[in-house]
């Protein structure tokens, strides 16, 4: 048995799950079914995800890191490009993620940005980090304050280049039809 299969039978089932609806084995299938598939090409890690719009699936995504040389072509963040194309808008309220596994912090976040309204996924981060890939050190790295974090130097600049930065967001801000509402 390999160390990744014992690792996730001591596990076992503790993590807990929202409510499943009928159609999710279905589409979870087919998102498990792209990250298998991408395994066949040069390159790709198993990693597959659907958007799906009222039961129809509008896109799909595999991890295309290595083949485009690009880190932040995950599998969700592909899909949601591919959907925010086909949907000609960035924000897919009422959408639904599959994914073969738990997104990493960026694909969360990247469903967070695009309103994804609910998110189905297969393995765990667990799983995912049994088999080498560094999700959980990420979710763990970015519970920290920014201070405390130790994967990459940080250096917040303050002074002018602080105030010209926040004035082109307060230029953008002041642009938009409707009063913003600060999310702090």
């Amino acid at each position: 048995m390999s160390v990744a299969r014992a690792a996730h039978q001591k596990l076992g089932d503790q993590v807990p799950f929202s409510p499943e609806i009928p159609e999710d084995h279905d589409f979870l299938s087919q998102a498990i079914e792209l990250s298998r598939h991408a395994l066949e090409d040069e390159g790709k890690t198993p990693f597959g995800a659907l958007v799906v719009i009222d039961g129809e699936v509008v896109a799909t995504g595999t991890s295309s890191v290595v083949e485009l040389r690009d880190p932040t072509a995950h599998a969700e963040v592909m899909a949601l490009r591919a959907a925010g194309g086909k949907l000609g808008s960035h924000l897919m309220e009422g959408a639904v993620m599959y994914s073969s596994s738990e997104p990493c912090p960026m694909c969360l976040v990247a469903c967070y940005w695009a309103r994804v309204s609910r998110l189905v996924y297969a393995a765990t981060s667990h799983d995912v980090g049994v088999n080498g890939f560094e999700d959980l050190q990420y979710y763990r790295e970015l519970s920290l304050p920014n201070a405390e974090r130790g994967l990459l130097e940080e250096t917040p600049v303050g002074g002018e280049s602080r105030e010209i930065a926040a004035a082109a967001l307060g230029s953008w801000a002041d642009k938009l039809p409707f009063p913003v509402e600060p999310k702090l």
